[in-house]
């Protein structure tokens, strides 16, 4: 990659980061001030066994029985240091979750790039944003490839901004979205200065919605809780019409309204959600809130993406076709002048800092060819972005002397029309583009032009462009990929291949790792012609989505849950942020995933390995499992307590007083936090991940068919 010191941008050195982190502090929003401590005390107090033990407790002092009180009292003691040790566990492990969730960002210092986390960001950084980050501070453009923003957050506009160094409008803000391109930009306002940190009072009242599960549990306890308060009230008025004292009849009544009250299950379920959260932290899966974890056992179909889920990501330039002689030929061999040439075009079609995998490998192919590194002393007069149908971008480059060079890459195809070819060499051009494409190739096309003067044409195709021909890129497949999908299957679960690439590309590596259904293919312009019902039918057996676009992913998405599934997307580009936040499951790659695409997603992939994810669905179905047996457990040890205290009370037997508050809140601690600790470490079942994915409504007290 090209080295941002050749433009002159040196960043900043270690002592004047130290210096201006000292002066302006940290690159965080601090607004609400929370006492982790003073929290989980409120939190307590208000617990309804705390205040039953509290209340009990009082009694037996009140009535001189000490023995009993004192024993109550440390009862309360035990419950609040065990809620205070399961809510530290439970922090601790989400804060260590929220830390890992923060976003990277790239920064020039001492002269070279390196990636930092975005709150070590200082005024004064050279920071280098690209499409699909989030900016992360506020900053002044210095230098700009294809340049465009969606502030839509700070201004309610929904269209992008192109922004230069030659606009007035050169300025970048926090929070807002990059559509296109690349730039370098000084930092000029971190934290609460920014325009977003300005307004970001409104951000402490965004809350978190409460899941199905959550709702489910949180209703039974609030059921169980009005019944336990009914009881109190009518085992009290009996037990106080019989003996006319008030204080033995409130003890019986406290009694059997501790034994109702299942106060271990909200514990149970926020210590299960978060510790399954920290094990698939530690297995590289960040899981960004903790409701994804039980849920994840439930997914039957997983979109997944070609280009770093199913291959490396590695984009190597191994062939090259010149047109002059209609042959193809390998990039790794000694090179003709004229190959030379087609890649040094290829080249400076790429942008001058490359990002994109295949032009940082089209920066090094001309790096290792050259004996004249020409880069430093050209500069950019004029580019037009990524665009069209097939798409195409042209770069133009002009040094001190006055030379121009007008290059241009895209789809081979969109070269066919603009420019001066003969029939037989567009046939020859599509009989190339068919043979590259069927060994799994990324094709590029590459042309130039001339042009004299600055009134450059308004489109890139309205360039009169000479055809040099076509570089082609090789990105392997995973090595472990066939096992995964096999893994995949054997779980029940449908992965359909959701991918940009054209057909005979998509279907040639799907075939290489044995993909199921490889030969059932839809591009995304076929898809959108079809109606909801005739696509309802046609995602059931489709496997391979080619040529696809955000409208189409998405109608992928909305078409699969229609037909009942739990859909699973991977993604990590700008245009994944839709699909991702529609599906039940967004799932992003932390290498390669754009920060849109983070964002939107549920989970990240830290190490961009598809086989973590069936990691996180077995943990996600042993969670869901060990959890309703916790419950199960839970309910079943109330029972026989319950009917206990009750009937001898009920039916007015001569020793009614079998278990007095200090027995069952003996019990409770005994066996509450004893079935959260077995449970929660209980090993997967056999066989969990040969079984279908459970059905997503299942009530948590139903077992699995």
């Amino acid at each position: 990659m090209i080295n941002p010191a050749d433009f002159g941008i040196k960043g900043l050195s270690d002592e004047e980061v130290l210096r201006s982190r000292k002066t302006h502090g940290k690159n965080t929003l601090d607004y609400k001030k929370e006492n982790n401590f003073l929290d989980a005390l409120k939190s307590i107090v208000k617990e309804p066994m705390v205040l039953l033990l509290t209340v009990a407790s009082s009694i037996y002092f009140i009535s001189g029985n000490l023995g009993d009180g004192i024993f109550l009292a440390v009862a309360i003691v035990l419950v609040a240091s065990i809620s205070f040790y399961q809510d530290a566990r439970s922090r601790k492990a989400l804060e260590k979750l929220k830390n890992l969730t923060q976003p990277n960002s790239r920064v020039i210092r001492n002269g070279e790039v390196v990636e930092i986390h975005s709150d070590e960001l200082v005024i004064g950084d050279s920071m280098m944003v690209e499409e699909g980050n989030i900016i992360p501070a506020d900053g002044t453009i210095v230098h700009s490839n294809d340049f465009s923003v969606n502030e839509s957050l700070l201004t309610g506009e929904s269209l992008s901004v192109f922004k230069d160094t030659s606009k007035s409008d050169n300025r970048i803000f926090t929070g807002t979205t990059i559509a296109s391109g690349l730039a370098i930009a000084t930092v000029t306002e971190i934290g609460n200065a920014t325009e977003l940190g300005k307004i970001g009072k409104s951000l402490e009242s965004i809350q978190e919605e409460k899941t199905p599960l959550e709702r489910q549990i949180a209703n039974f306890v609030k059921n169980m809780s009005i019944w336990g308060g009914i009881t109190f009230l009518l085992v009290w008025g009996i037990n106080y019409l019989k003996s006319y004292d008030v204080l033995d009849s409130l003890l019986k009544a406290l009694t059997l309204a501790m034994s109702i009250l299942p106060e271990e299950i909200p514990v149970a379920f926020t210590t299960f959600m978060a510790l399954g959260a920290w094990r698939l932290m530690k297995l590289g899966i960040v899981v960004k809130q903790m409701k994804t974890v039980e849920s994840l056992g439930s997914a039957t179909v997983i979109c997944v993406d070609k280009t770093g889920t199913i291959t490396e990501n590695k984009m190597a330039l191994v062939k090259l076709f010149l047109l002059k002689t209609g042959k193809i030929s390998a990039a790794e061999k000694e090179l003709t002048d004229s190959e030379k040439e087609l890649i040094t075009l290829a080249m400076w079609a790429s942008e001058p800092i490359p990002f994109d995998p295949m032009e940082t490998a089209l920066h090094e192919a001309y790096k290792n060819l050259t004996l004249l590194d020409e880069r430093p002393n050209f500069n950019m007069v004029h580019e037009y972005p990524l665009g069209g149908k097939p798409p195409m971008m042209t770069h133009l480059f002009q040094n001190g002397s006055g030379h121009r060079i007008i290059a241009a890459k895209g789809a081979p195809e969109a070269f066919l029309e603009i420019s001066d070819l003969t029939n037989v060499e567009k046939t020859q051009i599509r009989e190339t583009i068919e043979t590259l494409g069927k060994d799994g190739y990324r094709l590029l096309g590459v042309g130039q032009a001339v042009f004299e003067g600055t009134h450059y044409p308004k489109k890139q195709q309205d360039f009169q462009f000479q055809f040099l021909g076509i570089v082609a890129f090789y990105d392997p497949p995973k090595e472990n990929i066939r096992e995964v999908l096999q893994e995949f299957d054997k779980a029940g679960i449908n992965v359909k291949l959701v991918t940009g690439d054209n057909s005979v590309t998509a279907a040639a590596i799907a075939k290489q790792v044995e993909f199921i259904g490889y030969e059932k293919c839809m591009s995304g312009n076929e898809l959108m012609q079809l109606d909801e019902s005739e696509l309802r039918e046609k995602v059931k057996t489709t496997q391979v989505f080619t040529r696809m676009f955000p409208d189409a992913k998405l109608r992928i998405i909305n078409a699969l849950k229609a037909n009942d599934e739990v859909v699973a997307m991977i993604g990590d580009g700008v245009n994944d942020g839709p699909a991702l936040k529609a599906s039940h499951f967004g799932i992003a790659m932390g290498k390669k995933g754009t920060e849109i695409a983070k964002e939107a997603a549920s989970l990240i992939l830290v190490d961009d390995d598809l086989s973590k994810m069936i990691d996180a669905i077995a943990m996600g179905r042993k969670i869901h499992t060990n959890l309703k047996k916790a419950i199960q457990y839970i309910i079943s040890i109330h029972i026989p307590i319950i009917l206990t205290v009750f009937i001898p009370l009920a039916l007015g037997w001569m020793y009614p007083t079998i278990f007095s508050p200090s027995h069952v809140i003996l019990l409770e601690l005994i066996m509450g936090p004893t079935c959260s600790i077995i449970y929660e470490n209980e090993p997967m079942e056999k066989n969990t991940m040969m079984q279908k994915p459970r059905p997503f409504t299942t009530n948590f007290l139903i077992s699995r068919n």
